[in-house]
């Protein structure tokens, strides 16, 4: 099986929030456009120090994970961001590994945003379908 890729908008969700209560202008959430890698392996979103750093997350606790070459790293987890593929969001706390090479995109957001890899194609698609109905408020 080959590394599938994704092109994700990682968003301040602080931010966000703000700029949907008229407090800031949406071009002032803070964001980035990022190739992560689709991990199926990993439970929540990773990011490096530099992304939280450039989106401006506060550290909500200290906790220890376990990375893919069986070490435990100590690391922080952050205050929610929302992420967007294509139509398609999701909103959690972001783990953040020391040094990480590439952002990692794992179960629980994919879950949530109801996407899997396509076995066949190394894809990122709707696991029941390529739309997603959503209902502004």
């Amino acid at each position: 099986m080959g590394t599938t890729y994704a092109e994700i908008t990682i968003k301040n969700s602080r931010d966000a929030g703000n700029a949907r209560e008229g407090l800031i202008e949406e071009r002032d959430v803070r964001s980035v456009t990022v190739q992560a890698v689709v991990d199926t392996g990993a439970m929540s979103l990773v990011i490096n120090e530099e992304l939280q750093q450039k989106l401006g997350l506060k550290v909500l606790r200290i906790r220890s994970a376990l990375v893919a070459n069986g070490q435990r790293v100590t690391c922080n987890e952050t205050e929610p961001v929302e992420i967007c593929w294509k139509d398609r969001g999701s909103a959690l706390k972001a783990v953040v590994i020391p040094g990480a090479k590439f952002v990692l995109l794992g179960a629980i957001p994919l879950e949530d945003m109801d996407l899997m890899v396509n076995p066949v194609t190394q894809e990122l698609v709707g696991a029941h379908g390529d739309t997603v109905e959503c209902f502004a408020l």
